[in-house]
């Protein structure tokens, strides 16, 4: 039988309201998951999720879909929906380390790819504040946290601050508790941005990524107390294995814009 004139409209219109329903279900049970509310990492059942968002079962299960596609959780016949991982909180309230920021989460390690004196490219060296035929020290780390990849940092310092970290353990320090060591002052501010960037292969490969996966790209200029600029990293972070929080507040001063 031909579908009747305005039918196929009408249908579309249904899926696009389901579809936008799923993802505001989908939107809440993540943060849900997120924050542990399901201590036995079970989901509730299909049938209560619709009496608690009122909604049909349809599109309960395109939320539970979503969810899945991001590796939250998993779908099992006859079990239910898992919760089989969980994304590590990363507070915005301090300027910490890794290894401070997680240490609750477990063990913050460092495989250290590179760690030499280079010359920087004038941009860097602009914004570190040192002469552009003045070598600075490039690190190039891969973070992990109980052995899963996490992390992949690119940090440049200037020399007098850099060097002697060359001699410091840095597969199993942080680099802003090696800075403030060798410095013999507090860290003060930084300049921080975010944005979503596809995994290059190479980065792919290291965090152990599908290809051009989603990442966390956080760009970070590090001051000392004093305002002298003193770390300048690119960080990359897998996406589905962090998650950012913070307190913002009403009336605060305009953030300044990183700029080159």
């Amino acid at each position: 039988m031909a579908p009747r004139p305005g039918d196929t409209g009408n249908l579309d219109r249904a899926r696009r309201r389901r579809a936008d329903r799923a993802r505001q279900v989908a939107d809440v049970l993540r943060h849900q998951v997120l924050a542990g509310s399901f201590p036995q990492r079970q989901l509730p059942r299909e049938a209560q999720l619709c009496a608690d968002f009122d909604v049909s079962r349809n599109t309960v299960r395109e939320a539970m879909a979503l969810l899945a596609d991001e590796g939250l959780v998993e779908r099992s016949p006859g079990i239910g929906t898992t919760v089989v991982s969980a994304k590590y909180a990363h507070g915005l309230h301090r300027l910490m380390g890794l290894g401070e920021t997680l240490h609750t989460q477990g063990e913050i390690t460092n495989d250290v790819r590179t760690a030499a004196l280079t010359r920087p490219p004038a941009p860097v060296a602009q914004r570190l504040g040192v002469p552009g035929d003045e070598p600075v020290v490039y690190l190039e780390r891969l973070r992990r946290l109980d052995g899963v990849p996490l992390s992949l940092d690119l940090t440049y310092l200037p020399r007098d601050i850099g060097e002697p970290l060359l001699a410091e353990d840095l597969a199993g320090q942080d680099i802003f508790v090696l800075i403030e060591r060798v410095a013999g002052r507090p860290l003060g501010t930084a300049d921080i941005s975010f944005e979503a960037v596809n995994a290059d292969p190479h980065s792919a490969a290291l965090l152990d990524a599908p290809p051009r996966a989603a990442l966390l790209m956080v760009e970070r200029l590090t001051h000392l107390a004093d305002g002298r600029p003193v770390d300048l990293e690119w960080i990359r972070f897998r996406g589905d294995r962090l998650t950012m929080h913070g307190r913002l507040q009403r009336g605060a001063p305009l953030p300044r814009v990183i700029g080159y």
